[in-house]
């Protein structure tokens, strides 16, 4: 791509409108959320011996600034700043579920890991012809794969798999208002975008208090 491509204006959202740095002041400023959750959960595994589970606030911190970035400058490489974040979150949270979870070897935690991407790309296409899922294809089958391993996780550690179950559940809220974004658009015009940044915010920042738990009450008393 040149460097025209990568600066070009992105519409998405109901908010915007206009190219102005401010056009989407909620949608931008509801990325607090994420940075929130993020504080709060390092501050809950600081000194707990878990480098992964401070990764995974580290990268919850970026996915804050990078959306962020593109509800403001509404770019192509605002939008790979967005995007490129969750994609790492995503990836790093299946290998701490296939490492810790499952008690996999490093190596098949990340061959595991690495299977997400035959996974996601026969799942998008499934989604992507339903209407009402097409505009968040890319991201419905993370929902599947979450409550997929909290069944199958449900004997080995019950705990894990109802806090999982319930990352799933509030991921699929927060997907439920993302889609409705446009469609909601003509009677309120202020879409509902930001509630998938809040409810997202919500849920990464669950997903890790989940691990957090999990290797907590593993340890010996």
């Amino acid at each position: 791509m040149d460097q025209a491509t990568w600066t070009r204006a992105i519409d998405a959202y109901c908010e915007r409108t206009g190219p102005e740095f401010w056009s989407e002041p909620v949608n931008a400023v509801t990325n607090a959320a994420f940075l929130i959750a993020a504080l709060v959960m390092w501050g809950r595994v600081r000194g707990a011996g878990l480098p992964l589970a401070t990764f995974l606030c580290a990268v919850l911190f970026v996915i804050g600034v990078g959306s962020f970035l593109f509800h403001t400058f509404a770019t192509r490489w605002a939008a790979l700043a967005d995007t490129l974040p969750i994609l790492i979150f995503i990836l790093a949270y299946v290998f701490v579920a296939n490492l810790h979870y499952w008690r996999w070897p490093w190596w098949g935690a990340a061959l595991g890991t690495l299977a997400f991407f035959p996974y996601a790309a026969l799942a998008m296409p499934l989604f992507d012809a339903l209407p009402f899922f097409a505009t968040s294809s890319f991201y419905w089958p993370v929902p599947v794969l979450i409550l997929t391993y909290a069944a199958l996780l449900r004997r080995r550690h019950p705990d894990t798999a109802r806090g999982l179950a319930i990352g799933a559940a509030i991921l699929i809220a927060s997907l439920v208002f993302r889609t409705l974004d446009e469609p909601v658009c003509g009677r309120w015009p202020l879409g509902t975008h930001f509630v998938w940044h809040v409810l997202n915010g919500v849920m990464l920042g669950w997903m890790i208090e989940v691990y957090r738990r999990h290797m907590a009450a593993a340890r010996p008393s």
